[in-house]
């Protein structure tokens, strides 16, 4: 378990200290994920050709939209521009999370990140505007997408370990979500500050080359299979102190999803044999604390990827932004429920 242990701390500090790690974060994860599934000696087969699978659909769908993106490249900046002045850029941004959000579980979170870029591309925000307006929106199509068993991996796992119907996550964690994605929609208001004459970043910048939207596919595919590696990898680690843990507990401690693959969290934790409650605080805190550092989710890598984010400008007011969200629901859930 010491491996693991600091393979989770390498994983932890080194994206925030060493600036080549954190250019090349996607060669990283893997190279930790390949890491810890060799010292948990689960490294086989079967984990290779899931590794090898598990991010065929995802990379294709990033595929696409790259291109539709570059190929509708004009058509969208009009619309984007048409609507901001129509509504306001505060206005139309705080729409857009709650949106995005909304639909994520439909559209799915990956197509949902990539309309956010598209989105925080063609407003007229500053620097700081621009990295809070995509933060809040990556935690609100992070939750949302959990509704349905189409949206993300997470909730696909889920529905199917539990053997429930496809409404099952919608009734169980709806409320929660639905009124965690309009206060970030909320927010978002105050927190973006649109520039008077400004131009959004793809009024000066040309669409995306072949090579790139190609470069960031395959970039995306060797995060899913290093996600998918690590994930499996701490799995005895989860089994061994985690899962016997209290369910207050477990909700703080989910805060590894910040780095690790939410769904496989999810498929180690979660049981038929558990009640409601507790597979609610265990999603919940999975869901809240995958919006807190890049890693955590797909839509940030994909958003932050593409927004030339960095690790720090990230993590500065996601981490704040996501313990405040979770202190707030642990009140609810467990203080005054």
């Amino acid at each position: 378990m010491m491996g693991l242990l600091i393979i989770l701390v390498l994983v932890l500090f080194l994206p925030f200290t060493v600036q080549k790690v954190e250019r090349n974060l996607e060669v990283f994860l893997f190279v930790m994920g390949v890491a810890a599934a060799t010292v948990s000696g689960i490294m086989d087969a079967d984990l290779m050709r899931k590794a090898l699978v598990d991010p065929i659909k995802i990379t294709i769908a990033v595929l696409i939209a790259g291109l539709l993106t570059k190929w509708l490249h004009v058509q969208l900046e009009k619309s984007i521009q048409a609507l901001n002045r129509a509504l306001s850029p505060r206005v139309f941004a705080g729409l857009t999370v709650i949106v995005l959000g909304l639909v994520s579980s439909l559209i799915t979170a990956i197509i949902a990140a990539i309309i956010l870029v598209i989105i925080v591309n063609g407003l007229p925000l500053n620097r700081q505007s621009r990295v809070r307006f995509t933060i809040i929106a990556c935690f609100s199509i992070g939750l949302g997408a959990a509704l349905t068993p189409i949206g993300e991996p997470l909730s696909t796992i889920t529905v199917g370990k539990l053997n429930q119907d496809f409404f099952y996550l919608l009734k169980l964690i709806g409320p929660e979500v639905f009124t965690a994605i309009v206060v970030f929609g909320i927010l978002t208001m105050f927190f973006v500050n649109p520039r008077k004459n400004a131009k959004g970043l793809d009024m000066d910048q040309h669409p995306e080359s072949y090579k790139q939207i190609l470069f960031r596919s395959i970039k995306i595919y060797l995060f899913v299979m290093g996600l998918t590696f690590l994930g499996n990898g701490f799995e005895p680690f989860i089994t061994t102190y985690i899962l016997d843990l209290h369910p207050t507990i477990l909700y703080w401690i989910n805060m590894i999803s910040a780095i690790l693959d939410n769904a496989t969290l999810a498929a180690a934790e979660i049981s038929p044999a558990m009640e409601s409650d507790t597979i609610q605080v265990i999603l919940l805190g999975l869901l809240i604390s995958g919006g807190m550092l890049i890693p955590g989710n797909i839509p940030n890598i994909i958003a932050a990827g593409k927004l030339n984010i960095t690790t720090k400008e990230w993590a500065q007011f996601a981490v704040p932004l996501g313990l405040n969200t979770m202190a707030i629901y642990f009140l609810v859930l467990f203080v005054f429920y």
